[in-house]
């Protein structure tokens, strides 16, 4: 199955093409690394707090920019759709907020903006975009977004509800379908499939609508139909 790559994004310069699987090893090795280095950094500042004495009235949030692919799909770096890169680690603790508590919910990484707002108790979090995640945390009178949506430049679009992630990659004309739910790791493209067609529309649609509220003014129709119209051919 092909893959789309960005030659031309400095990242995926970081290893050769093809991949080589002691190039993807190196990449791994050094960014392990840094995570391990940057939780021992973490670590002396909750020291810190804790030996302040302000441990139990402070707000964490613990949260990142999106991940190297370190490999995954061919790719290198963080430039892509996958749930590999664009799935970001989200810790919250404070007041009010049940330790070891899991909550599986579509939520944008901008909702810490909106969540810093709200403890600060600031009434410019009506005016925001973005939502706190305070009331899903402390009580769950909240729920997450039904889709998320997704852009890298105008190389790709992506729309993620529960059980589907649809990926087009406008410059290539591809499409990508994935189910969520039974292929997590995003490993069966099942855009080519006609008995998906109907679900990939009701998405596009989604998509559609998603992308006005955001403002995105890529048109990525003719993208869309041109995939199906060559696939048929």
């Amino acid at each position: 199955m092909a893959k789309i790559y960005l030659k031309s994004n400095y990242n995926e310069k970081l290893a050769p093409f093809p991949r080589t699987a002691y190039s993807i090893k190196v990449n791994r090795q050094e960014y392990y690394a840094l995570i391990t280095h940057m939780d021992n950094q973490i670590g002396r500042i909750l020291d810190a707090l804790e030996a302040s004495g302000k441990a139990k009235n402070t707000y964490i949030i613990f949260t990142a920019d999106h991940g190297l692919a370190l490999g995954d799909h061919g790719f290198v770096g963080k430039q892509n759709m996958y749930d590999r890169s664009i799935r970001v680690p989200l810790l919250l603790a404070g007041p009010g907020i049940k330790a070891g508590k899991v909550i599986q919910e579509k939520v944008y990484l901008q909702d810490v903006m909106a969540t810093s707002l709200d403890i600060a108790g600031s009434n410019v979090i009506k005016d925001v975009d973005f939502n706190s995640l305070l009331p899903l945390c402390k009580n769950n009178s909240k729920k997450g977004y039904k889709a998320v949506y997704g852009a890298y430049l105008s190389n790709q679009r992506m729309i993620r509800t529960d059980k589907y992630k649809m990926i087009i990659y406008p410059l290539a004309n591809v499409v990508r379908l994935y189910n969520m739910v039974e292929d997590p790791e995003e490993m069966n493209d099942l855009a080519s499939d006609i008995k998906y067609k109907k679900v990939m529309d009701r998405l596009f649609k989604q998509f559609q609508k998603l992308q006005k509220e955001v403002g995105d003014p890529l048109n990525v129709s003719k993208n869309y139909h041109s995939f199906f119209t060559r696939e048929q051919s």
